[in-house]
């Protein structure tokens, strides 16, 4: 794990930063730490009541909201009014967290356009549109600042029945990899965060297509997911700490942190285990 010389955000006190999927899950978790650091909140998230109370929440914590309003980041143009509106009232941002996503899993032959097409609208056309809207105004601005884009260890991995999910996850820590180094002359840094398991209502409204999730050896399977997850807090902390330190990955659980060194040292035994995985997943997928 490399890191940059220069620290852009030494510290989050003070900082403007918005929060995309600030309602629920990690978003909230990292909306709820970054104010207890002494940042000034700027917040979105596609349900609007759920958001008004984690910005009750995070006030009556003595948290700082300077601006929230609801928007579908899959709507590029829901995305450019916000952009227009925060800076009209407040300029540039120091910090830009793309938190918001969704999941959709199965094989291919059960999904349809439609699941891939929403997928990719959230996941990365969202977290691309804004991009477009809130980075040249950090460049204008001339302060620096950190980027924070929430990957997925399905970023790394070809996990079974992950296709849509991965591609837009590969296709996040791509443009990460690229704004790493894009950025780099404009003091702005690049932090590319991969969960593992994590407790967030994700894991209970998560689409699997073809596969009823009320089965007994799904809902096992999810269960044990849900072992294994970490909470969204601890994503948030590792996700702050890595925005103060300029780290590039940041890796929530040492079984993800130690499965992508295995896989760089050993690719051949990441193909076994995958195949492995495969085929159990198969397996289950043609139960009945």
């Amino acid at each position: 794990m490399r890191r940059c010389r220069r620290v852009p955000v030494r510290e989050l006190r003070g900082k403007r930063c918005l929060i995309t999927g600030a309602a629920s899950g990690i978003g909230r978790a990292t909306a709820l730490a970054a104010a207890a650091h002494g940042a000034e909140l700027f917040l979105t998230d596609l349900h609007d009541e759920p958001l008004t109370h984690v910005v009750e929440e995070i006030r009556a914590a003595g948290g700082t909201v300077a601006y929230a309003a609801a928007a579908d980041v899959a709507d590029h143009e829901a995305v450019v009014a916000l952009g227009v509106a925060i800076h009209a009232a407040h300029g540039a941002m120091d910090v830009v967290m793309n938190v918001a996503g969704i999941a959709t899993w199965g094989t291919i032959d059960r999904l349809e356009h439609r699941h891939w097409q929403r997928v990719v609208d959230v996941n990365l056309m969202g977290p691309i549109s804004v991009l477009e809207c809130f980075v040249p105004p950090m460049i204008a601005a001339g302060r620096g600042g950190q980027i924070v884009n929430v990957s997925s260890a399905a970023g790394l991995f070809g996990l079974p029945w992950h296709a849509p999910y991965s591609a837009t996850k590969f296709g996040l820590r791509g443009l990460s990899e690229v704004l790493r180094f894009d950025l780099e002359r404009h003091r702005i840094g690049v932090t590319l965060v991969c969960p593992g398991a994590v407790h967030t209502p994700l894991t209970g409204t998560v689409t699997i297509v073809g596969v009823d999730r009320e089965r007994p050896d799904i809902r096992a399977l999810i269960k044990r997911f849900e072992r294994r997850a970490v909470s969204p807090e601890h994503v948030a902390a590792r996700i702050l700490d890595g925005v103060v330190h300029n780290r590039y990955l940041v890796f929530t659980s040492p079984d993800i942190r130690w499965s992508f060194w295995l896989q760089g040292k050993w690719a051949k035994p990441y193909e076994w285990t995958m195949r492995a995985a495969n085929r159990y997943f198969t397996r289950v997928a043609e139960r009945r």
